[in-house]
């Protein structure tokens, strides 16, 4: 499974930010729970937000929970996060990810098997 992610950039702070990650993959987009990180200089890569396999769940940090929207296009094998209100403690690295391992560590670095190779976001005081 390949992801592509895509679509970051610079953006001031409390503007907003669509990011996508594609699947380029023979397997549909429906098969796997999937999230964004995000990597900060010097930080742990962290969960960002987790979306079901369906698309009919999701969870979000708390440190986005209200700004940040995670949705997922089965049809279009496509991941969304749509960021709005964007803080500078918002810039990192994104990643996509695609959930192999056990659904209880959705939040956990270790249970993501196929990344993409992240979209820099950066977000300006």
């Amino acid at each position: 499974v390949q992801l592509q992610a895509f679509g970051g950039g610079w953006v001031q702070a409390g503007g907003s930010l669509t990011i996508s990650c594609a699947k380029v993959t023979r397997r549909p987009c429906s098969n796997f729970p999937m999230a964004w990180f995000r990597q900060a200089p010097g930080k742990e890569r962290e969960v960002v937000a987790h979306i079901s396999r369906s698309g009919g769940t999701s969870y979000y940090a708390d440190s986005v929970k209200g700004r940040f929207t995670i949705s997922k296009d089965n049809t279009k094998n496509t991941m969304y996060l749509h960021m709005n209100n964007l803080k500078p403690d918002d810039s990192a690295v994104y990643y996509c990810a695609a959930l192999t391992g056990s659904l209880t560590d959705y939040a956990r670095r270790r249970a993501y098997g196929f990344w993409g190779q992240g979209t820099l976001v950066t977000v300006s005081s």
